[in-house]
């Protein structure tokens, strides 16, 4: 655990780190902060920031105040404020969230909503077609 780290969009006392070389399957929540550098299969959730590192591999939805990508990430990412890919990141999935920013060399390969995330419905939109005949 690292004590009064700084990320992006805030400070935090504690920070829970998984290191390069380490592998998690199943889901992994924290009302801090985490830092990955290892491979996560599974869905990731802080109330706080995620920070996948250059060498950190996500398969899993990632829900957090902010996130930033630096490494792989397949799967659904929702940052209810913002979310920043770096330049060697590759996401492969949609987004949802407030502001997004994305650095040249980046690979982004999805779908992407922004705005107010609290109104935002997640859900596959109704494709039926309206009745739109009038009868008489």
């Amino acid at each position: 655990m690292l004590k009064g780290t700084t990320y992006e969009g805030g400070s935090s006392e504690e920070a829970t780190v998984i290191s390069k070389g380490v592998k998690i399957e199943g889901k992994l929540s924290c009302s801090g902060s985490i830092r990955l550098d290892g491979e996560v299969k599974g869905d990731i959730s802080s109330q706080s920031t995620v920070i996948i590192g250059e060498n950190g591999k996500v398969n899993g939805q990632i829900n957090a105040e902010n996130i930033t990508i630096g490494g792989r990430v397949t799967g659904t990412v929702k940052a209810k404020e913002k979310l920043v890919l770096d330049a060697k990141a590759n996401l492969q999935g949609d987004v949802i969230s407030k502001v997004i920013a994305i650095e040249a060399g980046s690979n982004f390969s999805g779908n992407c909503k922004m705005g107010d995330t609290g109104n935002i419905n997640v859900s596959a939109p109704n494709t039926k077609p309206e009745d739109t005949t009038t009868k008489k």
